[in-house]
């Protein structure tokens, strides 16, 4: 039965406020971060390590989520995490030191983690499942929006305000986010009969012994890690250090970075959808595009002497389809294990963000920096080619042949 526009109305725009934070909340530091060296006196390593916080905290809850969607439902779950994300943003705000950054960015990593979870499980008990492609796309647009206002906006705040009155502001909105979710969004309708607690455990326990969960993971695991890691802090410092932009220019291109990301998310949730309704699956059309994500970074790291600004525009359109193994693995399985699906993908997926993220760092920071203070563009070299080669070998692994 058609669903009415206000129930769609209510269905989607919570969840993209909520999610629009969540990806606010992961590229910031990609702004402010010249502000937090300047007085934390931070090495790379260290910066890559208080970004990454974030991946950690939402990674390792990630199984706990899976179960408690299920049960609880995405409207109650995601509003009552929301709470901690605006408790950490407060705390953000107000620390002083490295170890009290990381404890504030470590929760408002957990209390982000449902904003994209609880949505894909809202719209698979909603929405059929051809339309769920096209859903996951706009969900990952209003993700855009806010990667968006996480760059030349963040950068004009910055002029009136401090890094500190940014996360106070965000702390707020989050607050009223997880009003907006509790008040308006509808609860999901069940599909199956209420399980236990063991049933789910073992419903978990079948997705990560499927052959169809392992094939897929590897390579939307290494290439959401990428995207992840990359876009939210380590191409404003490239951008920097060795592109040669200057504070205001770096944000500049990051917010096309951004832009081109928002229209890749719904390009590739669209082509997902009319394709598939011509029979093509969706990991066809992640395949594809995932490929030409790795060009994009190689391109990025070889000396072929073309300008920057293309590149990174098209790393910023073509991750995105690095989202589309989430639907492609939740058409695999029952609608009542989809929190499950997803949260499995995602703790991977966030466990190899923290990694990438902080790995970076180590790496740039084995480099000796220029006598300008800058970091080695061999030392970036060197990080984003590791990056690109555990694509390469997931890639391979999901093109292997098979019986």
């Amino acid at each position: 039965m058609p669903l009415s526009r206000m129930l769609l109305w209510r269905l989607f725009a919570p969840f993209a406020f909520a999610y629009f934070l969540s990806y606010l909340f992961r590229t910031v530091n990609a702004v402010i971060a010249p502000d937090l060296v300047a007085e934390l006196r931070l090495d790379p390593a260290a910066l890559g390590l208080l970004t990454s916080a974030y991946f950690l905290a939402f990674a390792a809850f990630q199984l706990p989520l899976g179960l408690l969607l299920d049960r609880f439902g995405a409207r109650r779950v995601e509003a009552t995490l929301l709470l901690l994300a605006a408790g950490g943003a407060l705390l953000f705000a107000q620390a002083q030191s490295l170890g009290t950054l990381l404890v504030a960015r470590a929760l408002i990593g957990l209390g982000v983690s449902a904003c994209l979870m609880a949505a894909f499980q809202a719209f698979r008990q909603w929405l059929p499942a051809e339309r769920l492609p096209l859903a996951n796309g706009v969900q990952m647009v209003a993700g855009g929006l806010g990667a968006l206002a996480a760059t030349a906006p963040v950068e004009a705040a910055l002029r009136l305000t401090d890094w500190r009155g940014v996360f106070v502001l965000l702390g707020l909105l989050t607050l009223a986010a997880s009003l907006a979710l509790f008040v308006a969004v509808p609860d999901g309708v069940r599909s199956g009969p209420r399980e236990t607690l063991s049933e789910q455990l073992r419903g978990l326990g079948g997705i990560l012994r499927s052959a169809t969960f392992w094939r897929i993971a590897p390579w939307a695991c290494a290439g959401q890690a990428a995207y992840l890691s990359i876009q939210g802090l380590w191409a404003g410092p490239w951008l920097r250090e060795v592109g040669g932009y200057d504070r205001e220019g770096a944000a500049l291109v990051l917010l096309l970075i951004a832009a081109a990301m928002t229209l890749g998310y719904f390009f590739f949730g669209a082509l997902a959808e009319r394709l598939g309704r011509r029979g093509i699956a969706p990991m066809r059309v992640a395949a594809a595009g995932m490929a030409a994500f790795m060009l994009a970074q190689a391109l990025l790291i070889l000396p072929v002497g073309l300008p920057p600004l293309p590149l990174w525009l098209l790393f910023g359109f073509c991750g995105t389809a690095c989202i589309l193994p989430y639907a492609a693995l939740s058409q695999q399985f029952p609608a009542h294990l989809a929190g499950r699906v997803n949260t499995s993908l995602n703790l991977l997926v966030f466990s190899a963000a923290f990694a990438v993220q902080w790995g970076i760092g180590a790496v740039v920071g084995l480099w000796p920096q220029t006598p300008g203070g800058l970091s080695s563009p061999a030392g970036f070299a060197a990080a984003f080619s590791l990056v690109l080669v555990l694509q390469v070998l997931a890639a391979l692994w999901y093109l292997r042949p098979r019986p």
